[in-house]
């Protein structure tokens, strides 16, 4: 269910590198525990960010929840489409990312969970 190439935090989101540069995005279990999702607040690019600090928030019908970084780095993109599609992160949570980031310290990434790590995480 949960995808091998990606990594995991117990925050519930995800992480996937794309060339030099990693994208960010939440689980399928935690749009599920959201429900319908209304509404994303990302950063402006240029923000640098540490790991597990919050950058942004997601709204949905029942809540407001923050996002929280899973590796430190710099903002170098939103996504556009969630301004007006913010429910593609519903349709597609795996495939829906938010940030892309220029890792600071690319090695952060082995302290996250792989799929079946996170697959436990959430069955507790």
């Amino acid at each position: 269910m949960y995808p091998a190439e990606l990594k995991y935090t117990k925050d519930h989101e995800w992480i996937r590198a794309d060339g030099n540069e990693f994208v960010v995005g939440i689980t399928d279990f935690a749009q599920r525990q959201l429900g319908d999702v209304v509404f994303v607040d990302l950063p402006d690019p240029g923000r640098v960010i540490r790991q597990g600090e919050a950058f942004g928030t997601i709204e949905s019908v029942k809540a407001v929840s923050e996002l929280f970084a899973p590796i430190s780095g710099e903002v170098v993109a939103t996504n556009p489409d969630l301004a007006t599609h913010p429910e593609s992160v519903n349709g597609r949570p795996h495939e829906t990312w938010m940030i892309r980031l220029r890792a600071t310290d690319p090695a952060e990434l082995e302290a996250l969970l792989d799929a079946s790590a996170y697959s436990a995480v959430v069955a507790s």
